[in-house]
């Protein structure tokens, strides 16, 4: 993207700002700061997110803040007296208020002049980074013609809540609005990976949405969603189809990532495409698939020692270590799983994965109060963050309250149908169905979850458990023998140090059906 204001050029490509074609040298910081403002012209920056963004959150004097916009404005001709072109808004932040017009790349780079050092090839470096355009709207005008524009101003609020993803801003996105898409110009013009763009479409009483992710460098569609309802329900399709895009992105970019940075060389990647191969071996529940998961945050880690991300996926695979006995000291992982998820949320308090990861860090510690609490912090960062929604559900599982954990997994399953953890959110639902008595209705959704990619031994036992209680004694025994085969000193006492249920009426229910069914 190039921004183009009074005289300057804004080159987001070459990291630089160009004064009538003369290049103005300038700090880094100082022209981070400068490209924050002038990409999100149409509003008001705050003080808090511009810490956010160019301190990455670490505590700074108001006085620093002070100093590189006193820096930018001198660079751009510009002073705290007139402020003409950045404004302050006191006690609040900083606006750009320079008319901000915009180009393409230019048709040619020419080479860095020689005693000159390269800025980063992107402002954003090698973070995840999508556009959202304006959804188009087909058919007539309707009261509900609303929806369209309203889809991608609340995708692009709701997508930059997901901290690891970089979200253009609104008056960047939007001006491809009547443009015939070519995605790989957008991503050039832009500097953006992906995009998302649709289509509301209205047919008498109906409606139908339907959304394309598409990595703009080949211009192939990663995931595809379409949602229908009557206009009636408009208000109530909205928050739907903007909780499950948010969810099915998370799952989908996180995967493409993966898949894309596959065939690198180790030694050669960057800190973000080590995390997200980590993330992709941290969801296979397997030792072999765990440990590589944790050498790939290891490695993200060492390119870049404050990345919190990187710090709670570490956090997770220790968990892991724990959960599910693959190191024999079972306190020493799950301390260590805590003091990573502290780390992560000192190092970002308002990325959700952080707490996420500190929440489950907790539970094993048997604290299922915490654990609880750290959840619903996660869930209020990022409402549609389904796996904190599960693991919440889980939680309050574990506490007694049956009924309400099933409406959190329920609700997980809404959200993310396609989860990697969907397994364990269809077993959650069969422990609360367990819990209340319906053995067959447990037995059922047990079953299905035990068979499900991805389970783990623990998803096995509470088939075992439910169908005994169901008096299914053959596939009792089936599921007896199958946890047997996989680790044949596996007790009911393993399941209860995983699964630390409070010394309730339910927690006598669990014991005795893991002693009656053979643990």
């Amino acid at each position: 993207m190039i921004y183009l204001f009074d005289r300057f050029e804004l080159d987001t490509a070459r990291f630089e700002l160009r004064d009538s074609g003369a290049v103005v040298h300038m700090e880094p910081q100082v022209l981070s700061l400068l490209a924050l403002l002038v990409a999100n012209a149409d509003r008001m920056v705050s003080k808090d997110e511009i810490v956010e963004k160019i301190w990455n959150n670490r505590i700074i004097s108001e006085a620093a803040v002070a100093a590189r916009i006193k820096s930018a404005r001198k660079a751009i001709g510009d002073d705290g007296q007139r402020q003409q072109l950045v404004r302050t808004i006191h006690g609040k932040g900083f606006r750009f208020v320079g008319e901000v017009g915009f180009a393409g790349p230019p048709a040619t780079v020419s080479p860095i002049p020689a005693g000159r050092t390269a800025g980063p090839p992107h402002m954003m470096g090698d973070r995840p980074s999508i556009a959202v355009l304006p959804f188009r709207q087909i058919g007539a005008s309707s009261d509900a013609a609303f929806l369209a524009d309203a889809l991608a101003d609340e995708l692009i609020a709701d997508l930059a809540r997901l901290r690891w993803l970089f979200v253009i801003a609104r008056g960047s996105s939007f001006r491809f609005r009547h443009d015939q898409t070519d995605f790989p110009q957008l991503g050039r013009a832009l500097g953006v990976r992906y995009c998302l763009t649709g289509s509301v479409t209205f047919s008498g009483n109906g409606i139908s949405c339907l959304a394309d992710l598409v990595e703009t460098e080949s211009g192939g569609i990663v995931w595809a969603g379409r949602y229908e309802d009557d206009v009636a329900n408009i208000h109530a399709i909205r928050r739907e189809i903007l909780a499950n895009m948010i969810a099915a992105l998370e799952i989908g970019i996180a995967q493409n990532e993966a898949q894309r940075v596959r065939c690198q060389d180790m030694g050669q990647m960057s800190a973000w495409s080590a995390y997200h191969v980590g993330l992709d071996h941290m969801f296979r529940f397997n030792r072999a698939d765990n440990d590589m998961a944790g050498r790939m945050f290891d490695l993200a880690l060492g390119v870049n020692p404050d990345f919190a991300r990187a710090c709670a996926g570490k956090s997770f695979t220790h968990f892991q270590n724990a959960f599910l006995r693959y190191r024999a000291d079972h306190a020493s992982e799950a301390e260590v799983a805590q003091r990573l998820a502290e780390r992560a949320v000192q190092l970002d308090r308002l990325d959700p994965f952080c707490h996420f990861n500190m929440g489950r860090s907790q539970w094993l510690n048997g604290d299922l109060d915490s654990s609880i609490d750290w959840l619903e912090q996660a869930t209020r960062i990022s409402p549609s963050y389904a796996q904190a929604v599960y693991s919440k559900a889980w939680a309050k599982t574990l506490a007694g309250a049956a009924v309400e954990g099933e409406e959190n997994a329920l609700l997980a399953l809404a959200l993310s149908p396609l989860d990697p953890l969907r397994y364990a959110m269809i077993a959650t639902c069969a422990l609360s169905r367990l819990i209340q008595g319906d053995y067959e209705q447990a037995a059922s959704l047990a079953e299905r979850a035990a068979r499900s990619p991805g389970a783990h031994k623990h998803i096995a036992v509470i088939a075992a458990i439910s169908t005994f209680m169901a008096g299914q004694a053959e596939s009792a025994r089936r599921w007896l023998l199958f946890i047997r085969q996989m680790e044949p000193d596996f007790s009911g006492r393993d399941f209860l140090r995983s699964f630390p249920f409070a010394p309730t009426s339910v927690r006598e229910t669990i014991e005795r059906a893991l002693r009656d069914s053979g643990f």
